[in-house]
């Protein structure tokens, strides 16, 4: 059994809180897997808009939080709550004219809200009478904690031996701003090779400064010290590679459930996969497709950017629907950038009546995609982790996905689904017509792999221990 630590757990977005993508899906599950392993975890956020026009079981502390800055001391207020179904406290940091906003990101100054958040975060656990043993910091808009922790705050016997941990979410948000922001967190510091003269890049400084490093899985922490995949930072991270991790996010297992899941039209699990033909029957009638049992249907849930591969897709589905791997019927559900929309709006036209776009956001509906489509098509450029092969497998739905990031790092090739390496149409297709072929073709091993990606092991708990484990680590580092 592992020590119990004091986790502070700092992030711009907590769900169900504030969610714009995957930081607020770890924000608001991760906390609560390490909860359940018996640490100390508080977790720090804005008090956005949202919050301070009032939201079920938040309420306000007494009294008010002094934040010191280089332009004086500046008074917060601080609301609390708990993460839903657990006992996790979550602190919401409430400055007027900084987070009363009804976006989260966005804004012109964004680097001296999140700078400001940062150490209100810090200044926090003082109030609190409660410091921790360790401050996990997500994405660019909390390394200035880390920074902060790792200069100024060194001549602070209250915050000396505190270790640091920075996990990297999206490292193409880097957090550029002008050096005025040390002078304003009372920082003194040298310029780092990345920094251009005069800037501050504050997620170079959360990898620059903190004991350890980590990202949301074992190949994207490969894949970002290449200078493809490195956003002009790779060379400080192979600096730092011997304290870079790669841990692979979790699926909130409570949420996403076949056996229990009220928004699809009948449940199931691993052992009666049979009983998913009524959810595909559901997905055709209210995508408007033919009730067509024994052909395969394929779907894509995606933000439709350039991210997701979808310059090398549109041919692949018009392959697919002209019959060239026999009938097949195809739902994408998304919205984003309007050539894309524009793509798939396209197809569909031209395909009437075996393929489906519905080029919006409807969460309630995707759940029914997964539990009725038999594939899944991620053909990422990259992805640092990926939510929707963990879901599609999770669901019964074979994934056929690019081998990048953390889709490589979760999909195997014929055991739980298929994958292609090449970032190219050809490439695709033929991943595309693998999948068709078993499941035509060998309808035993189809279900084989169908059950041995529901029965995968993606849950948080065990992305938590590897974190507990990166934990102990860094309290190493600290005190070595």
């Amino acid at each position: 059994m592992a020590e119990q630590r004091k986790i502070l757990f700092l992030s711009a977005e907590v769900a169900p809180f504030a969610k714009t993508g995957g930081l607020g899906d770890v924000g608001g599950s991760l906390p609560k897997a390490l909860h359940a392993l018996g640490h100390d975890v508080r977790v720090v956020m804005p008090a956005y808009k949202k919050i301070e026009d009032g939201y079920p079981g938040v309420s306000p502390l007494p009294g008010l939080l002094h934040v010191p800055t280089g332009a004086g001391y500046l008074p917060v207020g601080v609301f609390t709550g708990k993460l839903p179904n657990s006992e996790v406290p979550v602190y919401f940091i409430a400055e007027q004219n900084l987070f009363n906003r009804p976006n989260v990101y966005g804004y012109s100054d964004d680097p001296y809200r999140f700078a400001f958040f940062s150490r209100a975060a810090l200044e926090l656990t003082l109030a609190l009478e409660w410091k921790p043993d360790i401050v996990h910091a997500h994405d660019w808009h909390t390394a200035p904690a880390i920074t902060w922790l790792a200069t100024a705050g060194q001549g602070d016997g209250r915050f000396r031996g505190i270790s640091t941990i920075f996990t990297i979410h999206n490292l193409a948000h880097q957090g550029r701003t002008n050096w005025h922001i040390f002078d304003y967190l009372g920082i003194q510091t040298h310029s780092l090779a990345e920094e251009g003269y005069g800037e501050v890049n504050f997620m170079a400084r959360g990898i620059y400064h903190a004991t350890m490093v980590n990202t949301v899985s074992p190949t994207y922490a490969r894949e970002m010290m290449t200078p493809e995949g490195g956003a002009g930072l790779h060379n400080l991270l192979r600096h730092r590679h011997y304290d870079v991790h790669g841990i692979l996010n979790g699926l909130d297992y409570e949420e996403w459930d076949p056996g229990s899941d009220g928004r699809i039209a009948a449940h199931y699990n691993a052992d009666h996969i049979e009983a998913r033909i009524h959810n595909r029957r559901a997905l055709q009638a209210r995508a408007n497709l033919p009730q067509r049992d024994n052909i395969p249907l394929v779907a894509m849930v995606s933000r439709l950017d350039w991210q997701k591969g979808l310059d090398i897709t549109g041919h692949v589905i018009h392959l697919l629907m002209n019959g060239f791997a026999g009938d097949a019927q195809f739902i994408v559900l998304g919205t984003g950038a309007a050539e894309y929309e524009g793509m798939f709006a396209q197809l569909a036209h031209y395909h009437a009546g075996k393929m489906t776009a519905i080029l919006d956001y409807s969460a309630g509906f995707a759940p029914l995609i997964y539990a009725g489509s038999d594939m899944f098509i991620m053909p990422s450029r990259f992805e640092p982790c990926g939510l929707g092969q963990l879901i599609a497998m999770r669901y019964g739905s074979v994934p056929v996905v690019r081998a990048t990031g953390g889709l490589v790092d979760t999909v195997i090739e014929g055991h739980t689904g298929f994958t292609f390496q090449g970032y190219s149409t050809e490439a695709f297709w033929q991943a595309m017509q693998r999948a068709i072929y078993v499941y035509n073709v060998d309808r035993r091993r189809w279900q084989q792999i169908q059950h041995n990606g529901m029965v995968a092991d993606f849950s948080w708990r065990r992305s938590a221990l590897s974190y507990q484990q990166l934990y102990e680590w860094a309290i190493a580092r600290t005190f070595s």
